[in-house]
């Protein structure tokens, strides 16, 4: 079985048994690095997520908790060019003074990009990478905008054994039908620390503009996690990222897996 039939049948599995996805760098970060997997050869990330948010409204006490569980397909068309496929699929859940007002789950919106890695020299690496995010979620349940959504992002990585810095900065066309904002701006940075051979600590800081027109509040994060090589193929990680002010979550358990093949 050749990669291309690979890629084929753990993307129609991860759809089957609703396993999706969210495209970042090596999770549990947010910031993504220069990287990019060589001509031919294939990356297969599955992430899970789960986040929750606790928040006064209208004299009520509001929770919110959500789930995500996804699947990334990184292919190699060019030793600098990756195209990357991601598949995401939400559980979410809304109680408001210990009663459930809404409880929805299904397919979130599924991602298409395409990652250019055009410099790369003493350490430093640039990329920039564009995508489209397609309206596969339903907007009705919460689990998408309902629009077809563009983005841009610049990613930029020093390296400086044994550490690694990133640095991105993007954009994102946010098309929606809530009448929420438009133009979303994202940055933020990262670092990994090599531990020991095969154990690396991580660390990310990030904001981004919040979709909601009413609010000046940028949700912001800090992360932090580890990354342990079972085998050079083969990557596990967990991570935990805390909301900085109140739009962001409140924290976030995150954990997966990377095969590379």
């Amino acid at each position: 079985m050749n990669k291309v039939t690979w890629v084929l049948v753990v993307s129609i599995i991860a759809i089957l048994f609703e396993f999706p996805v969210r495209s970042y760098a090596s999770h549990p970060l947010v910031t993504d690095d220069t990287g990019t997997q060589g001509k031919g050869n294939v990356q297969v990330e599955a992430n899970a997520e789960f986040s929750r948010e606790k928040e006064p409204s209208d004299g009520m006490s509001v929770r919110k908790t959500a789930r995500e569980i996804g699947l990334i397909t990184s292919v190699g068309l060019t030793d600098e060019i990756d195209l990357v496929l991601g598949v995401p699929y939400q559980w979410l859940k809304v109680e408001e003074d210990g009663t459930t007002t809404q409880r929805e789950n299904g397919l979130s919106d599924v991602s298409l990009e395409l990652k250019w890695r055009f410099f790369e020299k003493d350490g430093w690496g640039l990329a920039l990478k564009p995508g489209v995010t397609l309206p596969t979620g339903n907007e009705g349940k919460g689990l998408g905008p309902g629009k077809t959504g563009y983005s841009t992002f610049f990613i930029s990585t020093k390296t400086i054994d044994p550490w690694a810095f990133h640095l991105n900065l993007g954009y994102f066309r946010h098309e929606n039908k809530a009448d929420e904002r438009k133009d979303i701006w994202h940055a933020s940075i990262a670092s990994e620390l090599v531990i020991t051979q095969g154990l690396k600590a991580v660390a990310n800081l990030g904001q981004e503009r919040n979709p909601d027109h009413t609010s000046n509040k940028h949700p912001a994060f800090a992360l932090a996690g580890l990354i342990y090589s079972l085998k050079e193929n083969f990557d596990i990680d967990l991570g935990v990222k805390i909301g900085l002010n109140e739009p962001e979550a409140d924290y976030s358990i995150l954990a997966g897996f990377a095969w590379r093949f």
